[in-house]
This record gives C-alpha cells, structure tokens and sequence, in this order.
C-alpha cells in the first residue's frame, strides 16, 4: 500500500448499556510493542474493571502480521474479534481499540456483548479523525558540501526528508523518500548533478 489514513489523536466514548459501563479508547500505536503499551496503558487507569478486551492493526491495514485481539475474559468470539472487524472495516492502520468493561450484574449474552463491543468500537472510529500516513524508503546518497542545499531542496520538492548526515571528506547522507516520488527524484538529481550523483538502497 502506498499510504493509509492512521489516527490522528486518540478519542474515548462511553456508554451504558443494561447497567454494565462500557469505555472504548483508540489511539495510534505505530507497532506491536506500542499496541501492547496502549493496552496495558488502559489497564492501569481503569483497575477496577471485568473486562480489557482489544484488538489492534498494528501497521499498514493490509498487513496481516499485525493484527491481534483477545477477549480477556468474555465468551470466545464476542469481543476481541468484533472490535478487530471494526478496524479492519475502516481500513485504518497502526490503531489500537480498548474497550473497558465494568460489569453491571445483568448479563448482555453472545448476541448482546458482539453489539455492545462492536458499536463502542463504531462509535469511537466514526469520531477519530485520521491523518494519512505515507510510508518512506530509506537509499543512501553522498555529495560534495556545496551540493548540500541543492539536494535537500530536491528533497523537500519530493516530500522526502534528511534522516541522518555524516560530514567527512564528502557528505554522506540517510535520505527517506515516498515510493512514489523516488522515479522524480532521481532524474532531478541525475539533472542537478550532470548525471554524478545516485541514490543508493540503504542497507541495514
């Protein structure tokens, strides 16, 4: 995928529903390891709570490595799955769903707790404004010092960006670049520099 919308600031909703509260969170979590903290984030600030359960698109929406759910406690299938399809359905990435359950005394069943995590998760997503995400590639480039100002100009005309400089003799640069821009690019700087400079694969 070329680019994707993620969240753009977390949004909370509550509601009540047969006497049991239900507080849905969603945030942006670039990542499994951030997913994992938002999750335990929720946790800490509501203790006193049944119920955790989640669901996250940890990265771009079409990466299934990603994803994951759990019902923390509720009949299997009501819970973590309905709020994974909400996401999924969104076709949002890099996101993370709470939904914190503090248990009224009547119970909802299968049919009711599906809706009931499931809508929470619809109500917050039609409320969270999104910004689009486009993923950048990293290549490596070395110019002479006077080259400098005329290839972070090129940059900025690309939407790509300086991610790291090291001064030596020459100076060699970590430059991240859209997918779609690296075509342009490079005839600009094939261009700039009569044909001398190149961008080259960025090797971890």
């Amino acid at each position: 995928m070329e680019s994707w919308p993620i969240p753009a600031e977390p949004v909370t909703v509550s509601e009540e529903i047969k006497k049991s509260r239900f507080i849905t969170l969603v945030a942006h979590t670039d990542g499994v390891i951030a997913a994992k903290a938002f999750v335990e984030k929720a946790r800490a600030e509501h203790p006193d709570a049944r119920h955790h359960c989640w669901a996250w698109v940890a990265g771009a929406p079409d990466d299934s490595q990603q994803l994951g759910f759990s019902d923390d406690g509720e009949p299997a299938g009501t819970a973590g799955k309905p709020i994974l399809a909400q996401l999924m359905g969104k076709g949002i990435g890099e996101i993370t769903a709470v939904v914190v359950r503090y248990y009224g005394g009547v119970k909802l069943g299968t049919g009711g707790l599906v809706k009931a995590y499931g809508g929470g998760v619809q109500l917050a997503l039609n409320l969270l404004p999104t910004v689009l995400k486009v993923p950048l590639t990293e290549y490596t480039l070395q110019c002479d010092y006077s080259q400098l100002a005329g290839v972070e100009a090129l940059l900025k005309q690309s939407d790509g960006l300086i991610v790291e400089s090291d001064f030596q003799v020459a100076v060699d640069l970590r430059v991240a670049l859209p997918q779609t821009q690296v075509a342009a690019f490079s005839a600009r700087l094939s261009d700039f520099s009569r044909g001398a400079l190149h961008l080259l694969p960025f090797e971890q």
